[in-house]
């Protein structure tokens, strides 16, 4: 074990106005602690902060993330945890959008820190807080070094087929439009797991993977390598989501600018907060989703179908992209969480060899498993996500590779 794997790293996960965070030990994946800042610059915010079979928490005003990401320092510290002492080798940040510059886990400087906060254009909900969140760790922090690990990395390299768009050719190179992907550190982290548990090397097999949460994609993977991904250039694309609604025909939102009064704010919320499952039942919590189809609510079943259906054509078009599948994974809550959308998602396939075993679905475990039936001809898995795990192994490669070569401290090629 080398010594970047011996040692903590802080994971960091910097949103609009909260902060995750996880310490953790990245060979064994051992988590030391772990927490999260809410409500940051409401008149009331809060932190709860779980560490050694105890949890501490926090109410009061939180303006900013440097004050937040501090509150939680000072918890550490009220757990009997120093950061400055614990040995803390790398802060791993996660970072929606790395644009062509990044591909590669990066450590971060001044020039890294001032490009990913020019990309903020392709990603308006998400980059400016991962800065503001790495700003903060790195003061917090000065003498440790910060690792970007960027979610549209991996897939960096789908074809060109898959990542380009049928628009003007000059406009798309001058203002970076293409597919980008997202969640690419679930669905890597994902597909390695999935090899593991069929006991095969990940370049030896195709997988469609389904990360269900809040934010939803799907990714094709061909020999340990994606290519296509739902998500495009932003998050916006592909699967129905919590708040976002995915695949939309672009006349819709010509129609609304020219019809509804509506400005480019106006559509940027409709698009980010106020479509998807929650634009079609006000609700965007799957519990609370289901509850209501219990209740009989209508706009709530109409919603679940616009999402299953779609999950199913995203299936079928994966499937004959790969032409031979040797697994299908579900991961992140949703896909971890619900037996009746992994169910309904692959109903009536058994002539392409696709089946869900209705016990084994409905069992309730937290480990990697099938959910198939033995005599499946394709292998359906449920493999929990660890994105904070994948994060800080990410991170202690770049400090470890840094400390043997400076030269490698820049991973990526500028293009911009």
């Amino acid at each position: 074990m080398n010594a970047a794997d011996r040692a903590l790293v802080l994971v960091v996960n910097s949103g609009s106005s909260s902060i995750k965070y996880q310490l953790l030990e990245p060979e064994s994946g051992a988590v030391t602690a772990s927490g999260l800042v809410e409500r940051i610059g409401e008149d009331t915010g809060a932190v709860e902060h779980r560490s050694g079979g105890k949890t501490v928490e926090h109410e009061g005003p939180i303006p900013d993330h440097k004050a937040g990401l501090r509150l939680a320092f000072d918890m550490f510290a009220e757990s009997g945890q120093d950061l400055a002492e614990a040995g803390v080798r790398a802060v791993g940040h996660r970072v929606v959008h790395g644009g062509e510059v990044f591909y590669e886990p990066t450590l971060v400087t001044d020039e890294v820190l001032a490009t990913i906060e020019a990309l903020s254009d392709l990603a308006p909900l998400h980059n400016p807080a991962n800065v503001t969140g790495i700003r903060s760790a790195r003061e917090l922090l000065p003498d440790v070094p910060q690792v970007a690990v960027f979610d549209t990395a991996f897939f960096h390299g789908l074809p060109a087929a898959a990542r380009t768009y049928a628009i003007d050719a000059d406009l798309a190179a001058r203002y970076g439009i293409r597919k980008y992907g997202f969640h690419g550190t679930s669905h890597e982290y994902v597909a390695g797991q999935a090899a593991d548990l069929l006991g095969r090397d990940p370049g030896d097999i195709d997988q469609i993977i389904f990360h269900l949460g809040n934010g939803a994609s799907a990714s094709a993977i061909r020999r340990g390598k994606p290519v296509d991904t739902t998500m495009g250039l932003t998050p916006l694309e592909g699967l129905v989501m919590g708040t976002r609604g995915g695949d939309l025909d672009p006349g819709i939102l010509l129609h609304l600018l020219r019809s509804a009064d509506l400005g480019v704010d106006d559509i940027d919320r409709l698009l980010n907060r106020d479509a998807g499952l929650k634009g079609l039942s006000g609700v965007n919590d799957f519990r609370e989703l289901r509850r209501l189809i219990e209740e009989g609510d209508e706009p709530a079943r109409l919603a679940y179908d616009v999402y299953v259906h779609r999950l199913r054509r995203y299936l079928g078009a994966y499937l004959v992209e790969l032409g031979e599948v040797d697994a299908i994974t579900f991961t992140a809550g949703v896909g971890e969480n619900s037996p009746d959308v992994r169910a309904d998602a692959l109903a009536g396939l058994d002539k392409f060899g696709i089946a869900v075993d209705p016990a084994r679905n409905a069992a309730k475990s937290r480990a990697p498993r099938h959910i198939s039936p033995p005599e499946a001809r394709i292998p359906i898995l449920v493999i929990p996500t660890n994105e904070e795990l994948a994060i800080a192994r990410a991170a202690g490669r770049v400090v470890e590779s840094t400390a043997r070569n400076p030269h490698n401290a820049l991973t990526h090629r500028p293009t911009r």
